[in-house]
């Protein structure tokens, strides 16, 4: 009896709770990891008195034998190049990426996922995609270039 007492209290106070949008606390997770090489030097830039941020592009490749799909397939190998924006606003990490990030190195990014919209030049709306780093690691400098 007091077990179901104590059951329906409870459900009770997590009925009232769900209804008060102030108190739902939802975990969820966007995160990026990208490797590969940076395509172009980084910029830095502010707009309208905000705080500056260091923005490069990233390259990565996915590669593929076609054929029947077996693992000894003698198919051809494809390979598609994709371009990632890297935006770093971190304050401490923005300044490291603007001096040491130089095209050609090939880095690995930590961050998340940004979608936004802006007006291009002939006032169409365009979608953009952006990484916004939360860590950089350097695994080569740029002597290694391919």
């Amino acid at each position: 009896m007091l077990r179901s007492a104590s059951a329906q209290i409870f459900r009770q106070m997590v009925r009232n709770r769900s209804t008060d949008t102030s108190l739902i606390l939802e975990r969820s997770i966007n995160r990026v990891q990208l490797l590969g090489r940076v395509g172009q030097d980084p910029v830095m830039r502010q707009v309208d008195g905000r705080n500056p941020v260091t923005i490069f592009s990233l390259a990565t490749n996915e590669m593929w034998r076609s054929g029947d799909g077996e693992l000894n397939s003698t198919g051809d190998v494809s390979q598609k190049t994709m371009w990632h924006r890297i935006s770093v606003f971190k304050p401490g990490l923005r300044d490291v990426a603007y001096q040491h990030v130089k095209k050609g190195a090939r880095i690995l990014v930590e961050g998340k996922l940004d979608y936004g919209e802006y007006m291009d030049k002939n006032q169409v709306r365009r979608q953009a995609t952006t990484i916004i780093a939360e860590n950089i690691v350097f695994l080569s400098d740029n002597r290694d270039k391919i």
